[in-house]
């Protein structure tokens, strides 16, 4: 994987507004959040890399603590993928870890990381 195809940065998506008429649905652009995304190791398809990196991105939307943000992570992939997901997220950890194969990544949200494998 070449270093460009490795840093990749996801811009805010579209919220629907309620229009006077509640039937209706108008699109309204929501302000772009550009997260630096970065893959430093993967055993999985690129599509499960980006729904993780979704996933986190969501939960560090809606969680402020590291530990409810790894809970979140965990149990979408869990609920998705199947048990038995780990997650660790923060800014200083060291790990050694066995996983499935094609179930590991290990990926930087701006200055966080998150490592997402299953075991078990």
């Amino acid at each position: 994987m070449s270093t460009e195809e490795a840093k990749r940065s996801i811009t805010g998506g579209l919220l629907m507004k309620p229009n006077s008429d509640d039937r209706k649905l108008s699109p309204m652009v929501a302000p772009p959040t550009t997260k630096k995304i970065v893959i430093k190791n993967a055993d999985m398809k690129e599509d499960m890399q980006k729904e993780a990196v979704d996933i986190a991105i969501a939960a560090f939307e809606k969680h402020s603590v590291e530990k409810d943000v790894a809970e979140h992570v965990k149990k979408e992939f869990d609920r998705k993928h199947g048990p038995t997901w780990h997650c660790i997220v923060g800014r200083n950890f060291g790990s050694y870890v066995t996983h499935e194969t094609n179930h590991f990544v290990y990926f930087y949200l701006d200055q966080k990381a998150v490592l997402l494998f299953k075991s078990g």
